[in-house]
């Protein structure tokens, strides 16, 4: 037999549900099944996830982001206590394409902002109040 990696070197590999890479889906694909009527002759169907259109505010960016979004990731976008945190927090295979590119974005501006940061001086940088 020949060996199969040199077969898959340099080829993107296709993922199963493509559009689950377009958005935030939280590892929701589309499922199948069947259709069982009284008859019992089964059928074959598909369920797509619940996909919602929303736009939040990045606090890294100053600015919103319009992402498709599975409710399952909107629920763990508020348990996280934003975006930005959602991204950098989530595993990469959960994020997908979209996920990923929000989350390099994401951090260059983090760094960008620490940087600046860090080259004010003193009397210009945001007074941090001492806890008594």
């Amino acid at each position: 037999m020949f060996p199969s990696l040199p077969f898959f070197t340099g080829q993107v590999i296709s993922a199963p549900f493509k559009r689950a890479q377009l958005g935030l889906f939280q590892g929701k694909t589309k499922q199948y099944g069947n259709n069982v009527p009284f008859s019992k002759h089964k059928t074959r169907r598909t369920w797509l996830p619940n996909i919602q259109s929303k736009r939040f505010f990045s606090e890294a960016l100053q600015e919103y982001i319009r992402v498709k979004v599975s409710t399952r990731a909107l629920k763990t976008i508020k348990k996280y206590g934003g975006i930005d945190q959602y991204v950098l927090r989530t595993k990469a295979d959960l994020l997908g394409w979209e996920g990923m590119r929000i989350r390099v974005v994401v951090r260059e501006r983090q760094e960008a902002n620490a940087v600046v940061q860090q080259q004010l001086p003193t009397s210009q940088q945001p007074a941090v109040q001492a806890a008594s």
